[in-house]
């Protein structure tokens, strides 16, 4: 916030009250206006307010806009390609390079551009087990980003602690500073950049806040595997008896929906760490999609938007009445809610737990509406479906997706946020689920009765209730039979589910149809999976879907 007045803010006799020893000078940002250091919540809002960046709306919660940004920018990130990190990165479409010296460049630039600026700082930790977790700092010239650094990341509370933090990582978030593509060899003048040699990531040109969660997620993704913890795009909840239930999936197919469950403990709802010692949220917070969110179906999550201490980004309000409308989607289909994990009532406080994952669950979210609703997978083929990441992106999730599903396939089920080869990740989790005894089911939260726009989606009572079923174990003793082009195993029954309901083909119109349908899926799996096969062995190459 560049002054032209000389005059106190909220917080200016509080900004560096809990500062680190560790000044902004390590990163080079000198000859600055004031910093504000880790400031809390209410002190956040009192800045954010006073600088016009939102507004309180009832119940208490702070409502931003992201400008033009209102999704991640897939696009625009890249990862500087230097010698120490070089060989262990999977480059491609997610991991584009860049060189070292138009990182400098680009720093530098940034460095001279903050000059004179006030800035906010959070330092935190990414990761919930001490053994594990990262010590982080994130700079931004927002209050509320750093607001939302706070909510989405592990907060230190003990002043000492933050007096002798020292990050390991550090994230600069300036979304008025402009990348240039002719000097800086970026796609826009929008540039997420992450530099492993350096421990610095740059995210310029975009308010969505949705970038500095994704951005430290793709950091752990690439140090834990080192150490032998696989670090996964899943939530994860937990049941009286100890066992965990990991759920992966893109936005959008019901990840944090569906381990919301108030019969079981939240440990996280996006990002885990799976260890020798157990499982562990990478996060502080939630970061959940709330357009035409349900007070009756998603009841913890609808109640997080009327309280104070969320962030909504880009939700529509009524500025007389300041009553929020999640049903409008005029701005953005990815309306978003950050909030603390402390404000889902049956969340683990310490955020992680020291016994170990008896389900794993792929949601997919299926719009051709062939598959079915759940299968049991062997471990091959685990690991074949875990590579494939099949599922279909929904709209607004990423810049330039229209209203209707996007049939993709997405590695890990989280491929934009993998740093190393997609089998790394997959031979770690076939490990870590025949050493506890794990379960894989592939369950399908896309439509049935036909494709998008011809079937409907399927219901999320019956989804609950396959999802019941596999935890309580009552799914272990009845009937299945082998899907003829996939292999997998599907229930002939399921309790409080309707037998037509497990079989797809019973709610086409036509049943030729179907087939030809399924038989096109088959064949984009097969062709997708081609990228991988110089990578995998041959059972898992073998354990992917035949054609008709």
């Amino acid at each position: 916030m560049t002054k032209y007045l000389d005059f106190d803010t909220p917080a200016t006799k509080q900004a560096a009250d809990l500062a680190s020893d560790f000044k902004l000078k390590h990163h080079g940002l000198i000859h600055l206006d004031r910093v504000f250091w880790n400031l809390p919540a209410s002190a956040l809002y009192e800045e954010a307010i006073f600088r016009g960046e939102g507004h309180v709306v009832s119940g208490g919660p702070l409502l931003v806009r992201t400008g033009k940004h209102t999704a991640r920018a897939a696009a625009d990130k890249f990862v500087v390609h230097e010698d120490s990190t070089a060989d262990e990165i999977w480059w491609g479409q997610y991991n584009r390079p860049i060189a070292p010296e138009k990182f400098s460049g680009l720093l530098t630039r940034l460095q001279a551009f903050l000059q004179g600026e006030e800035l906010f700082v959070q330092d935190c930790y990414c990761g919930a087990d001490p053994e594990y977790r990262m010590p982080v700092r994130v700079i931004t010239d927002s209050a509320w980003q750093s607001l939302f650094a706070r909510n989405m990341l592990v907060p230190i509370e003990n002043p000492d602690e933050l007096k002798r933090h020292v990050p390991q990582f550090t994230i600069i978030a300036s979304p008025s500073f402009k990348a240039d593509p002719r000097i800086d060899g970026t796609r826009s003048e929008t540039a997420i950049v992450l530099n492993f040699a350096e421990r610095m990531a740059i995210i310029a040109g975009s308010s969505y806040g949705g970038e500095i969660k994704k951005t430290a997620f793709t950091v752990m993704n690439f140090l834990l595997p080192r150490e032998g913890v696989l670090a996964m795009h899943c939530s994860a909840n937990v049941g009286a008896e100890g066992d965990v239930a990991l759920f992966f999936g893109l936005s959008g197919t019901g990840k944090t929906t569906l381990s919301a469950d108030p019969k079981r403990s939240l440990i996280g709802d996006d990002e885990h760490g799976w260890s020798d010692q157990g499982v562990f949220n990478f996060e502080g917070g939630c970061y959940a999609k709330v357009i035409r969110l349900s007070a009756e179906h998603e009841p913890q999550i609808h109640a997080c938007t009327r309280r104070f201490g969320t962030i909504l980004e880009n939700v529509v309000h009524d500025p007389a009445s300041r009553q929020i409308d999640l049903d409008d989607d005029i701005l953005t289909e990815n309306t978003r809610a950050s909030y603390p994990l402390e404000f889902i009532p049956n969340v683990i406080p310490d955020k992680m737990v020291r016994t170990h994952p008896k389900n794993v669950i792929f949601l997919t979210c299926d719009a051709s509406g062939v598959l079915p609703p759940i299968a049991r997978l062997s471990p091959e083929q685990a690991m074949y479906h875990f590579i494939s990441g099949y599922t279909s992106k929904i709209a607004g999730t990423e810049i330039g997706l229209g209203i209707e599903p996007q049939i993709t396939f997405s590695s890990c089920f989280g491929a934009p946020f993998m740093v190393h080869h997609p089998f790394k990740y997959a031979e770690l989790l076939k490990a870590k689920m025949a050493k506890h005894g794990a379960r894989c089911w592939l369950v399908n939260t896309g439509w049935v009765g036909g494709r998008f726009g011809v079937g409907k989606r399927i219901s999320i009572r019956h989804t609950r209730n396959l999802l019941s079923a596999v935890l309580d174990g009552r799914l272990s003793d009845v009937e299945y039979r082998v899907d003829k082009l996939f292999g997998f195993e599907v229930p002939l029954t399921c309790p409080e589910v309707p037998d037509d309901v497990l079989d797809p083909a019973d709610s086409w119109g036509s049943k030729d149809e179907y087939w030809k349908k399924y038989d096109a899926l088959a064949a984009r799996y097969i062709e997708n999976f081609k990228l991988f096969e110089s990578g995998c062995p041959e059972e898992v190459k073998a354990a992917g879907p035949k054609r008709l």
